[in-house]
């Protein structure tokens, strides 16, 4: 099959698309035949050589895709048949024709989604629902702030949060980007740009927000604390603005705060069947009926996948970049 490879050879890594091994299901697991993958940022990093696959698991980039089943393997296939249009989240495989996926991780495609566009929601909707509900334990009237409010966790974030009944505070680098999170339903809009965020929230809230999204990490930190409401939520998924911060843990004894950290690729095969089946039960239906709606900034053909990555480091885009097979 073909696959997008990280060619290290030149004076700095680019992505090629070349010729592979094709992989084979195996116990528990389906083929998927691919039509669309989704870009992620932690693609960037992996294509940079600084975030490799879990032990044991595809070395081609790629967190999610959309497709159809073109074969089972051995054992339990939980009942999915070749044919079944399906999206996954992988813990790697995703730039390619094809790619085995464990049965626990597959999603039927929703109704009323093309194809195509599917691959816009497994890392999306898991990363959500594991941390605005899991780890943040978003609950109806408290007040959420989400970091990167356009990009794809940002706009899926939105939607989920306005389903559980909170009200949802974004920060973004324009009014542009801004406007697109108010028509999601983002109800605080701060330009970072322009306005500090904690006094924005403070401003909107009074108390603070109760649960802070943060991609940002580093000197991020600090500010979010405090950004947080009595008895708030951090959770860090990402480390954009950096690795290491120092942390005062006298505001957060003194306004019972917590930080969690988490992050979805290195979880173990039952975790994240586990987010998968409780994304399917809460979020699908909306998914369906129109309520929650996957935002997609662009489609580029699988070769361009250098292309894509480019999209994701100039932050130009709302949503979602999918690369067609």
């Amino acid at each position: 099959m073909r696959a997008i490879v990280i060619d290290d050879s030149g004076e700095k890594p680019a992505l090629t698309l070349s010729e592979v091994e094709d992989p084979t299901p195996g116990e528990g697991e389906v083929l998927v035949e691919v039509v669309a993958a989704g870009v992620n940022r932690a693609d960037l990093v992996q294509a940079a050589g600084k975030y490799p696959p879990p032990p044991g698991e595809s070395e081609i980039i790629g967190l999610e895709v959309s497709g159809r089943i073109a074969a089972l393997g051995s054992g339990d296939t939980g009942g999915w048949q070749v044919g079944d249009e399906v999206c996954a989240l992988l813990a790697g495989g995703g730039y390619a024709e094809q790619v085995a996926v464990p049965v626990g991780q597959l999603l039927p495609a929703p109704r009323g989604i093309d194809l195509v566009t599917a691959a816009a929601l497994p890392e999306v909707a898991c990363t959500v629902w594991s941390n605005l509900v899991d780890a943040g334990r978003l609950t109806s009237g408290e007040t959420v702030l989400l970091h990167g409010g356009s990009s794809g966790i940002g706009t899926m974030g939105i939607q989920v949060a306005r389903a559980l009944g909170a009200r949802v505070a974004v920060t973004a680098g324009s009014a542009q980007k801004l406007e697109r999170c108010r028509e999601l339903g983002a109800e605080v809009l701060i330009n970072y740009r322009e306005q500090d965020f904690v006094e924005a929230v403070r401003e909107a809230t009074h108390d603070g927000a109760d649960v802070i999204l943060d991609l940002m990490g580093g000197d991020y930190l600090d500010r979010n604390l405090q950004a947080l409401a009595p008895g708030g939520r951090l959770v860090v998924i990402g480390l954009m603005g950096g690795r290491s911060a120092e942390l005062d843990l006298g505001r957060m004894l003194q306004r019972r705060l917590s930080v969690q950290a988490t992050s979805l690729r290195g979880r173990s095969r039952a975790d994240k069947a586990r987010i998968v089946g409780a994304v399917r039960e809460n979020l699908w239906p909306r998914i369906e009926d129109g309520g929650i709606r996957p935002v997609v900034d662009q489609v580029l053909p699988l070769a361009d996948a250098d292309r894509a990555h480019q999209v994701l480091k100039e932050s130009g885009h709302v949503g979602k970049v999918l690369l067609e097979v």
